[in-house]
C-alpha cells in the first residue's frame, strides 16, 4: 500500500545534521505534514450519488480522507492544511445541499456549530463537507491543548487557505474575504492560541527593513527558538493575499505569513507545488521556506509511485505535503 512515512524533522544533509537539530534554523529542516489536514472522506453513499453525474472523473482526486488532527501531530508531521470559510451571520453552510438530494446514514453537525457565527472549516460546499472541526474555533483549541501537553514540540508549520469565490452548481456563494474579517481572523487566532504560540512575521522581520530582507539574511529563529509555537502561511497568490497585506506593509502586526513571490517586502514562504522545479533548491539557498506536494490528486497513490515524494525530498524544500503518511483505505491501487 502507498504510505508516505512522516517524521518530526528530517535533515536534508547539505544543509543540517539531526545531531545539531536544535542549533539549525527553522529554514534548515525538512517536515512531512498533511493536505487538507480536517478532511474526512465523503460519504460512501455521497460518493456514489455524485460519480454518477461525474462525467469528467474528477471526483477520484478528492477521494482522500485524514484521522484526527492530534493524531496526525502524534505520528510526527509538522504541517497541517486548513481551509476556512468566513460566516459572520452564521448558517451559511449549515444544510449541505447534496443532503437533499441523497439520504445519509450519518448527520450533519448535529450541535448546530454551522448555525452561529464563526470561520467554518470545510473542503468544498455542499458536496465535500465532511469534516474533523465544523469551526476554526475549535481546531486552534485543539492545537493548543496538543501543544501544551507537549511544550517541546518542534515548530508546526500551518497552511491556512481563505475559502471564497464564484457561486458553485447548487448556488451557494462563500462570503467574500474583506479586510475586517481578515483582522478578525488573525484576532483568531491570536484568541485560541495566544500570540506567545505563533512565529509572527514581525518576529523574523525585526529591525529589518522589509521581512524580505531578514530572510536574505537569515534572520529565521533556531529550532530550539520555535519549540512549542506554530507558523501560519496564507494559502492565496491573488486578491486575498493582497487584501491581506492591504495597510500592513511587509506584514507588519499581521499574524500569518503569505505567499509572496521572492524580492518582493513581504516573501519569506513560497508554495512550489511541482518539486521539480529547478528553481526550488536555489530559493531555499537563499534563505526562503519553500512548501511543495509529494502527490496531489491522489494520481500518485493509485500508482504507488513514490517518484514525487523523492523529488520533492531531494528538492530541499522545507515543508512538504502529502494525502498517504498512513495507507489509503478508500480504493485499490491500479498497477
Amino acid at each position: 500500500m502507498y504510505k508516505l512515512f512522516s517524521t518530526i524533522a528530517v535533515s536534508f544533509t547539505c544543509l543540517v545534521s539531526a545531531q545539531n537539530l536544535g542549533t539549525s534554523k527553522i529554514n534548515e529542516i525538512q517536515v512531512i505534514g498533511s493536505h487538507n489536514s480536517y478532511k474526512k472522506a465523503i460519504l460512501p453513499e455521497v460518493y456514489a450519488y455524485l460519480s454518477k453525474k461525474d462525467t469528467l472523473n474528477l471526483l477520484p482526486r478528492i477521494q482522500y480522507e485524514h484521522i484526527r488532527v492530534p493524531h496526525q501531530l502524534d505520528l510526527g508531521l509538522r504541517n497541517l492544511e486548513i481551509d476556512v470559510y468566513a460566516d459572520s451571520k452564521g448558517g451559511k453552510y449549515a444544510h449541505p445541499k447534496i443532503l437533499d438530494l441523497v439520504p445519509t446514514t450519518q448527520p450533519f453537525d448535529p450541535e448546530g456549530k454551522m448555525k452561529k457565527p464563526g470561520y467554518k472549516m470545510i473542503h468544498i460546499t455542499d458536496i465535500d463537507y465532511q469534516t474533523w472541526y465544523y469551526t476554526l474555533e475549535d481546531c486552534l483549541k485543539d492545537l493548543k491543548k496538543w501543544s501544551d501537553a507537549h511544550p517541546d514540540h518542534d515548530p508546526v508549520f500551518i497552511t491556512l487557505e481563505p475559502k471564497d469565490g464564484k457561486a458553485n452548481a447548487f448556488g451557494t456563494e462563500p462570503e467574500h474575504y474583506t479586510p475586517q474579517l481578515f483582522d478578525d481572523l488573525d484576532a483568531e487566532l491570536q484568541k485560541y492560541l495566544g500570540k506567545g504560540k505563533i512565529i509572527t512575521p514581525d518576529d523574523i522581520r525585526g529591525s529589518y527593513k522589509n521581512l524580505n530582507q531578514a530572510i536574505l539574511n537569515n534572520n529565521w529563529p533556531t529550532v530550539q527558538q520555535s519549540k512549542g509555537k506554530f507558523l501560519f502561511v496564507l494559502d492565496n497568490n491573488s486578491e486575498n493575499r493582497d487584501l491581506y497585506i492591504q495597510g500592513h506593509p511587509s506584514l507588519q502586526g499581521r499574524m500569518i505569513f503569505t505567499n509572496s513571490a521572492p524580492g518582493t517586502p513581504e516573501a519569506a514562504v513560497v508554495f512550489m507545488n511541482d518539486p521539480k522545479d529547478p528553481s526550488i533548491t536555489d530559493l531555499v539557498k537563499k534563505g526562503y521556506l519553500i512548501r511543495t506536494r509529494a502527490d496531489a490528486d491522489t494520481m500518485e497513490a493509485r500508482k504507488e509511485d513514490y517518484s514525487r515524494f523523492e523529488q520533492a525530498k531531494a528538492s530541499g524544500a522545507q515543508i512538504i505535503t502529502t494525502d498517504y503518511y498512513q495507507p489509503s483505505k478508500l480504493f485499490k491501487i491500479l498497477l
